[in-house]
């Protein structure tokens, strides 16, 4: 079980401090239908690394086993080593992923909130992990162990949760080496100035090194230059890959159409306009997207959503233990459930009758894991149904729900 999984629990503790910091400064910083898409896209995420992490993992095993060209011992300096290689190739991966339109289009899904705080942190694309794992392949080749390479990278990551909020200010002499929440609200900035830079991931020396470095001046508008206007994480983790294939059509040399995938975003033929890059956003007329729904709805949804993070937290943990079928039921119920909970955030027309057809599947497979593990504590899939979709049916009952 991956380290950060592991470290749910911490989040959710941390998110809470700062909820409690925001309401003690009279600072609002959390939204809830922001908030239930940030987490959406993230348990998305861990769903489809449950896929591909076995996968990859035996790609870096391979690549040791096969091409390596030494064979580090594990020692502290080899750790160092790691930790170095891990950070620095993660910082071009993350510059990259800023640079290529393809590359972004399997990030940009971390930059869509209009909010700044700690559940942005597990706001992560879906592809995200199938564009990077490439970039650290070479580690195994030098020598260093497929595990020390995951376990690094995890805490690489795990490192990068904490700066992910306006809680903390500048932090004096630490601000020159490593990166803080000072250097990523940066980052996080649609503001043209701000944007593409401060890619680190624990050391902003490599930004400082690389040219990308940009001290904090104004408070960003954050989000991305054309926000999403959406709840929904399947969207959210699919439109701009429609952008480009868009835009591919609409080029009619052939050279041009792959162009639109390996260029920076912004890119356009000349026939199409040329490039076309971000502008500041007016600070007097700006709103971020939001959406209004009946008390009842969002009662609803956080209801919900905690059986969504207690049914996720059991695949996580139980996944190995399901045959394939059920491992892809599963899965997939997860990410319909994440999607009705976007579009009944939006009040969006198709919402009732999606989650009510999500409330029977949840309940068929609660069956199924019933008959293939031989128990009956699956079984209480049917009973959650049952209340669940009794209140679906109040709402509706009471105008609360767009039909």
């Amino acid at each position: 079980m991956g380290y950060i999984i592991l470290s749910i629990p911490l989040f959710f503790l941390l998110m809470g401090v700062e909820l409690a910091w925001s309401a003690w400064r009279g600072r609002h910083v959390y939204r809830l239908n922001d908030f239930i898409a940030n987490l959406g896209c993230g348990i998305g995420s861990q769903v489809v690394g449950a896929f591909t992490r076995t996968a990859i993992f035996a790609a870096y095993l391979w690549a040791y086993d096969h091409l390596r060209v030494l064979t580090l011992p594990t020692s502290a300096l080899t750790w160092v080593v790691a930790f170095l290689l891990v950070d620095l190739l993660y910082y071009w991966f993350h510059r990259l992923s800023h640079e290529v339109n393809f590359l972004w289009a399997a990030h940009i899904v971390h930059h869509q909130s209009e909010e700044y705080n700690l559940s942005v942190a597990l706001r992560q694309s879906w592809w995200q992990g199938l564009f990077s794992w490439w970039f650290y392949l070479p580690m195994a080749v030098l020598g260093i162990h497929p595990v020390l390479i995951v376990t690094v990278g995890a805490f690489n990551t795990l490192y990068q949760f904490w700066i992910h909020t306006k809680a903390i200010g500048r932090m004096g002499p630490l601000e020159a080496v490593l990166n803080t929440p000072s250097h990523h609200r940066v980052h996080h900035g649609s503001d043209p100035k701000y944007i593409d830079r401060n890619h680190a991931g624990t050391l902003i020396v490599w930004d400082r090194l690389f040219g990308t470095y940009q001290r904090e001046e104004d408070e960003p508008v954050y989000g991305i230059t054309t926000p999403l206007t959406s709840w929904d994480p399947v969207r959210a983790n699919f439109h701009y890959w429609g952008e480009l294939i868009d835009l591919a059509k609409r080029c009619t040399r052939w050279s041009d159409k792959v162009r639109v995938f390996l260029k920076p975003p912004g890119w356009r033929p000349a026939e199409l306009g040329g490039f076309q890059g971000p502008r500041q956003k007016d600070r007097t007329t700006y709103r971020k997207f939001d959406t209004t729904v009946p008390k009842g709805v969002r009662d609803y949804v956080a209801v919900q959503f905690a059986l969504l993070l207690a049914v996720t937290t059991l695949f996580l943990f139980k996944q190995q233990l399901l045959p394939p079928w059920l491992q892809w039921g599963a899965a997939l119920l997860i990410i319909w459930w994440v999607m009705d909970m976007g579009l009944l955030m939006e009040g969006h027309r198709r919402a009732v009758m999606l989650e009510s057809g999500r409330i029977m599947a949840f309940a068929l497979l609660g069956i199924g894991l019933a008959v293939a593990l031989w128990t009956s504590w699956p079984l209480v899939s049917v009973a959650l149904g049952g209340v669940s979709l009794l209140h679906l049916a109040m709402l509706a009952g009471t105008g609360s729900l767009p039909w």
